[in-house]
């Protein structure tokens, strides 16, 4: 039976992954302003830009000639957030305490066709960026002072992605990022104390009630999480219990392709526009353990709000209390659901 509640009044929602919660205040969508729902004229790009330094054969900033690839190409990132050879310190100075970081930060371009978002592939095509996903994460996971391994994509200018041409990055590091420390903790506590899978308990009580759920096939599903901070946020999690990417089979991989393809076509369907967003994975670290609590999953964080130009923004209340949105869950799975 459905919670009426809280469709009408404020109340919290509990996120399971980070033991933290959000603010939800639904009564605020009945608003009279709802801002203008208007379509944007999209610039569409060429399939090769010459001036890009993602483009087949085009030289990147550093000096090297980009490969003439016909599908998924991944490089060394030239200006790296993480330093590989960085010098190892400790500065515990009173209450001023810090210690170096060191990791490796690659870019993986996801078609040579620079019009091209993960939007406008096939599940096929997909497939190709996810086996080298895989691949990076193996080589990435097997080196010693690699911890954990990042893998993300930054969707649209608003994101901060500063070239269009289609690519995520990989970001890897010998230490655990704030939101995979949470999760770790969740889910390990968890499994501690049932001996089961948190988000796998989670996703059974998901697909029993059906009020959240996407899209679906054999191996995958999306859906707006109970807990949602973004309007129109949402998760694909594998049906089967897996701690990382490398647990997939083939099939799997296609089936998490389909969902992949699904999710961002509803997404561009929206607000008739190419939908920007942040896209993660979160998986088990690479630090030797068995980390058999892990069940791993893949968030999309946009910041879209009513409109293809009225955005969401983290500010007030939510810099200094916590996350709050006025669009239910429930809402936004009817909205995205509607446009499959």
């Amino acid at each position: 039976m459905k919670n009426t509640d809280l469709q009408d009044y404020s109340h919290k929602r509990f996120n399971i992954l980070t033991g933290e919660w959000v603010l939800v205040s639904p009564h605020r969508a009945k608003r009279p302003w709802q801002g203008q729902n208007e379509a944007v004229s999209n610039e569409k790009r060429p399939t090769y830009d010459e001036s890009c330094y993602l483009c087949a054969g085009n030289t990147r900033i550093n000096g090297e000639v980009n490969p003439d690839y016909t599908d998924v190409f991944v490089f060394t990132n030239d200006f790296a957030a993480l330093q590989k050879d960085s010098k190892t310190f400790n500065m515990n100075d009173g209450l001023l305490v810090a210690q170096s970081e060191t990791g490796i930060c690659k870019v993986i371009c996801f078609s040579p066709d620079h019009s091209k978002s993960l939007a406008d592939m096939t599940p096929t095509e997909i497939q190709k960026v996810v086996f080298a996903w895989q691949k990076e994460f193996k080589d990435l996971a097997e080196k010693p002072n690699i911890n954990y391994v990042q893998i993300f994509e930054n969707k649209g200018a608003v994101m901060g992605c500063s070239n269009p041409h289609p690519h995520g990055q990989i970001w890897s590091q010998s230490t655990l990022p704030n939101e995979v420390d949470k999760k770790n903790t969740q889910q390990l506590k968890y499994y501690n104390e049932n001996k089961r899978s948190l988000l796998g308990d989670y996703l059974a009580q998901e697909l029993e009630k059906q009020e959240r759920i996407i899209f679906e096939n054999d191996g995958f599903v999306v859906l707006v999480p109970f807990w949602a901070v973004w309007p129109f946020e949402t998760m694909i999690v594998p049906k089967r219990p897996q701690t990382n990417i490398l647990d997939m089979n083939d099939q799997e991989t296609l089936q998490y392709a389909e969902a992949i393809a699904v999710i961002t076509k509803a997404y561009d369907k929206l607000f008739m526009t190419s939908f920007p967003y942040s896209s993660g994975i979160h998986q088990s670290p690479t630090d030797g353990n068995d980390n058999k609590h892990w069940h791993w999953h893949m968030s999309f964080y946009p910041p879209l709000l009513r409109s293809a130009t009225v955005k969401k923004f983290m500010v007030g209340y939510e810099m200094f209390g916590s996350p709050q949105r006025d669009i239910t869950a429930e809402t936004a799975v009817k909205m995205i659901r509607a446009l499959l």
